[in-house]
């Protein structure tokens, strides 16, 4: 039993949320060995899982959601939450060796439980954009947001379902250089259901979830080494964080979403009837063909020997996943003739009137990964170990990669510049590319300094000095127009937009420094795009912020200080260089620091100092 309660650590007041957590967890695990070849596992277990998340009590009212030039101001929209997940599992696993065959078959089944309580801007979200000719610190300064968003209605749910895993596996040495080693799995998912039928789940259970993995090890003649290939088609979920949303969909509840709202009352010009369980409202609407994501991947290495014990391993792995699940933002406002283009009238464009956003959940995106991989591993010479490991690497995708939950920010990181292609729209790097990665670790042993003086040698012999360095590219982000409003984007509702890119000597370039950052991405390169077009010639994750560049260092010695007594001193360094990693910079165009760094992503040079006396 786990109980933990965090009273938020708050740089604005009422930034973040109290956090009530409790956790309980038991199982029970029987085994058995009915022989030397045949072992037999059976296990049951529980687990629950209370989360309770309340505004801080120097937290305003509603949420405010600003562009890139702030990050927000209150807890977010889903804030409170008073949820609990219970997991009841149960599992068995039959291994048995014979002849040149060991065999593992087993199966696990777990009832998953969600109960509880879990808002949707029901205190309400004021969004700021740069918008009405001011950036977004200014509107609100001026106390003119963008938007306004409110959920109304019943938002306590109750959902069941059901997962299962059946898996049969074979590790069999065909001679004595080969070895083979195969897996077949079948995992199907059933739909979830909502105990008191208040939101219904539109997809049918998954049950076409059969997955095979397949390796092969041979070992070459004499220093030749080792030649490894696998595969293996692996499936992933659908998470609770995704059909949740569904809880605020009518006819118990309903999400409006006024316009360049008046800031003291945004609803002051909502009837009775816009706020009834029949009126426009924003839905979450769930692919009936929704499928759990799936992955392909592969291997190959070849580890070689080389003297002096050291060994060379030469490597690539990729994978390709597909149906990633992916939100897509559809009801957007389009030019209508006779209404003007601008932010007050969105709603009135929308093409179906009967809604404001639509927001669409389905299986739609894919991510591409490869890597080649080069490792030295150097165990023992002249005092040094070593083990440098390089990378090179490519992960691209359609807007969604594979850990994207399609809900929250996971849904707004898809959000294309327009409705109307959006996987062409949103192809391009992975958010967690970096394409160069160099590790090593590395540690020398000072000599003994034996038949030297005592003193000498207890002073000065048999130090470790050890080494970890870590360089590592940068990871991409998209610079954006920053605002939807006449003269500056499309107005169509929806951020996310690109600009035009009028000096492409820009593209692709590194902005890892706050005194070259403005000189590197000047403003001048860009060029808005009018009311009424689509979108900016400008693609997706286009430019790199900066990239790892980090050095620790530790130095230990141990003394022997009597019959089974050591002393030990530790001195360690984290980023001994004290070498700064620096955040991406103000990527919207309309915000007064763009290109400009105003922040680091790691922590500074850090001592620790260990005297420890083991007896």
């Amino acid at each position: 039993f786990v109980l933990q309660k965090v009273e938020a650590f708050q740089m604005v007041g009422g930034q973040n949320p109290d956090t009530t957590t409790r956790d309980h967890t038991a199982r029970a695990t029987w085994s058995r060995a009915w022989s030397a070849a045949t072992t037999v596992e059976l296990s049951a277990g529980f687990e629950r899982i209370g989360s309770l998340l309340v505004p801080e009590e120097t937290s305003i009212g509603p949420f405010l959601l600003f562009s890139r030039d702030l990050g927000s101001i209150g807890p977010g929209g889903d804030i409170p939450i008073d949820r609990t997940q219970n997991f009841y599992r149960t599992a068995a696993r039959l291994r048995q060796g014979r002849g040149d065959h060991n065999v593992t078959l087993g199966y696990e089944a777990s009832r998953r439980q969600v109960n509880g309580y879990d808002s949707l801007d029901h205190r309400g979200m004021f969004s700021f954009r740069s918008d009405f000719g001011r950036d977004a610190v200014a509107n609100l300064l001026w106390g003119t947001p963008s938007s306004y968003s409110l959920g109304l209605g019943h938002v306590h749910r109750g959902f069941r379902d059901w997962t299962l895993n059946v898996y049969l596996g074979d590790e069999w040495r065909l001679t004595p250089k080969l070895s083979m080693t195969t897996g077949l799995r079948f995992q199907p998912v059933t739909r979830p259901r909502e105990v008191d039928n208040l939101s219904t789940i539109p997809y049918a259970s998954d049950w076409n979830n059969v997955a095979g993995t397949l390796g092969f090890a041979y070992r070459l003649p004499a220093q030749w080494g080792v030649l490894r290939t696998a595969y293996g088609l692996h499936y992933g979920e659908i998470f609770p964080a995704t059909f949740l949303q569904l809880r605020a969909n009518p006819p118990g509840n309903i999400h409006v979403t006024v316009q360049a709202p008046y800031m003291p009352n945004p609803l002051r010009d909502f009837k009775p009837s816009d706020l009834t369980p029949n009126a426009r409202t924003s839905i979450y609407q769930l692919a009936s063909d929704l499928k759990t994501p799936y992955v392909h991947q592969y291997s190959f290495a070849w580890q070689l020997s080389l003297p002096k014990a050291a060994a060379l391993e030469l490597g690539y792995t990729g994978s390709r996943s597909h149906k990633l699940l992916t939100m897509w933002y559809l009801n957007r406002a389009r030019p209508v003739p006779g209404i003007p283009l601008t932010t007050a009238t969105i709603n009135e464009r929308r093409p179906d009137p009967g809604y404001y956003n639509v927001h669409h959940i389905h299986n739609g995106s894919r991510g591409y990964f490869d890597a080649a991989k080069a490792t030295f591993r150097l165990p023992r010479w002249a005092g040094f170990t070593l083990d440098a490991s390089y990378w090179f690497s490519k992960a691209i995708d359609l807007g969604a990669n594979y850990t994207n939950t399609a809900s929250g920010r996971d849904g707004r990181a898809t959000r294309s510049p327009t409705d109307f292609d959006f996987q062409n729209e949103m192809r391009g790097l992975s958010d967690f590319d970096q394409p160069h990665a160099l590790q090593w670790t590395l540690n020398y042993a000072t000599p003994s300094l034996a038949g030297r003086n005592p003193w000498l040698r207890r002073l000065f012999g048999s130090w470790q000095v050890s080494s970890i360095v870590l360089l590592k590219s940068g990871t991409p982000f998209s610079v954006e127009s920053g605002a939807d409003s006449p003269g500056y984007g499309n107005v169509d509702g929806s951020g996310g937009d690109t600009p035009n890119l009028v000096d492409r000597s820009v593209l692709g370039r590194s902005i890892d420094h706050p005194d070259t950052s403005v000189s590197r991405l000047p403003l001048s390169a860009f060029a808005f795009f009018g009311p009424g077009e689509t979108r900016g010639n400008l693609g997706r994750n286009t430019f790199r912020k900066d990239g790892v560049a980090n050095i620790n260092a530790g130095l230990s010695k141990r003394w022997s200080v009597g019959n089974e007594r050591t002393l030990l001193l530790r001195a360690e360094s984290l980023n001994f260089f004290n070498h700064p990693q620096f955040s991406e910079p103000g990527s919207d165009m309309v915000s007064h620091n763009f290109a400009q760094i105003t922040n680091t992503l790691n922590d500074g040079r850090t001592f620790r100092f260990t005297l420890q006396f083991d007896f």
